[in-house]
């Protein structure tokens, strides 16, 4: 697949009405829910070659850090995909934005220094297809990067936020799942795990399902090529 087409891929996924809410209030919610700082923490310190999974609408090129060479940002949303591509050309790094699924990557194994999955994991399809993808496109030794919906709150929310998952909300949100949980799935899927640390946002006001996330780092053990 060529880097920048504009063609829907294969594992193209629809949510118009979704993706131009996401769009249109993206940048208010950065800046009112907490979003943009955290998006800033999520990218500090990468360089090299770095794949997004899951770009939605470019809002983190905006962040990413001198040292990385270039960026391939991958998302299966064709609105989104199009929005994103008009971020990359206001991005201080080259950006490469490419139609594809989080479960089938359209780029070459060990391509990569860095994977970033930005609120992404809770929407896929088949979440260790997802990740196994990412550690086949990883280099050995290389990070994945993750902010994802994670597991806080009390018993009353989880089990609110497990029945969601099976009724209304994923149609409402885009395919979101918020119960899932990343932490536990990128360690069935052989990462490392590195520092983490979760997170209520906002910071302030009522806990929503969604509100409750997840930050931190994992590595792909330096275990050579093929992965496992």
């Amino acid at each position: 697949m060529r880097l920048g087409s504009e063609a829907p891929g294969p594992g193209a996924v629809r949510h118009p009405v979704f993706a131009r809410d996401y769009a249109r209030v993206g940048a208010g919610a950065d800046a009112r829910l907490g979003f943009a700082g955290v998006r800033g923490r999520l990218l500090a310190g990468l360089s090299g070659r770095v794949i997004e999974v899951g770009a939605g609408n470019g809002p983190g090129f905006a962040r990413c850090p001198a040292a990385v060479a270039r960026v391939v940002a991958v998302g299966p949303e064709p609105l989104l995909g199009r929005l994103a591509r008009e971020s990359a050309r206001r991005a201080p790094v080259p950006v490469d934005v490419v139609p594809g699924a989080a479960e089938a990557l359209p780029v070459a194994s060990g391509a990569f220094d860095a994977v970033v999955l930005s609120l992404v994991l809770c929407g896929v399809r088949d979440v260790a297809r997802a990740l196994g993808e990412a550690r086949r496109v990883l280099r050995p030794g290389g990070q994945v990067r993750f902010f994802e919906h994670g597991r806080g709150g009390g018993r009353a929310m989880r089990l609110t936020r497990r029945a969601l998952d099976r009724t209304v909300w994923p149609a409402l949100a885009g395919g979101c799942h918020p119960a899932r949980d990343p932490v536990a799935a990128l360690r069935c899927a052989g990462f490392a795990l590195g520092p983490y640390r979760e997170l209520t946002l906002p910071g302030g006001g009522p806990r929503l399902p969604a509100s409750y996330c997840v930050l931190g780092t994992a590595w792909r053990p330096d275990d050579g090529p093929g992965g496992r």
